[in-house]
């Protein structure tokens, strides 16, 4: 199984997010965040984040490409309990329980978006706001392994 970690290029996302996240932590798309934005909430840095942003589930920071990258079970439960507990502190869910199916549902949608793509394949996100409400679609850059091993960070479960 697949998810995806942040990964930089350069310096970039650390002068465009008001919170970057952090190179190798886990990520979901996260657009729940801005469910409730209006245009007049698209300035800046939030308008940046909302446009293109990932959201880390370690830092709860944006970045711009996230990394295919081998997930274990451990740590996909670790993930889904952590992104519980933000729903509940930052969002007001009445508790982690009744959070931990919405954050397991977060976890899955990454999973597929990641699902059948060879490691180190990046990813990136675009939104709009639309009548409807935010609409999100995803890009896949296929990975040239031999450059993108100089540059990705990845977990190594025997290290």
């Amino acid at each position: 199984m697949n998810l995806a970690r942040a990964i930089h290029f350069d310096e970039s996302d650390m002068q465009v997010f008001h919170s970057p996240a952090r190179t190798g932590e886990w990520c979901i798309a996260g657009g729940f965040e801005f469910s409730n934005w209006t245009e007049a909430d698209l300035a800046g840095k939030a308008r940046q984040a909302f446009a293109n942003g990932w959201l880390g589930v370690e830092t709860f920071g944006r970045v711009t490409f996230v990394a295919v990258t081998p997930v274990t079970p451990a740590e996909r439960a670790e993930l889904e309990t952590a992104l519980a507990h933000h729903f509940v502190t930052l969002y007001g869910a009445p508790s982690v329980e009744a959070a931990r199916g919405v954050a397991a549902g977060e976890i899955a949608h990454m999973a597929e978006l990641c699902d059948g793509h060879d490691m180190n394949t990046l990813l990136t996100v675009a939104r709009e706001l639309t009548p409807a409400g935010v609409r999100e679609s995803f890009r896949v850059i296929e990975a040239d392994a031999a450059d993108l091993e100089q540059l990705a960070v990845h977990f190594d479960p025997d290290a």
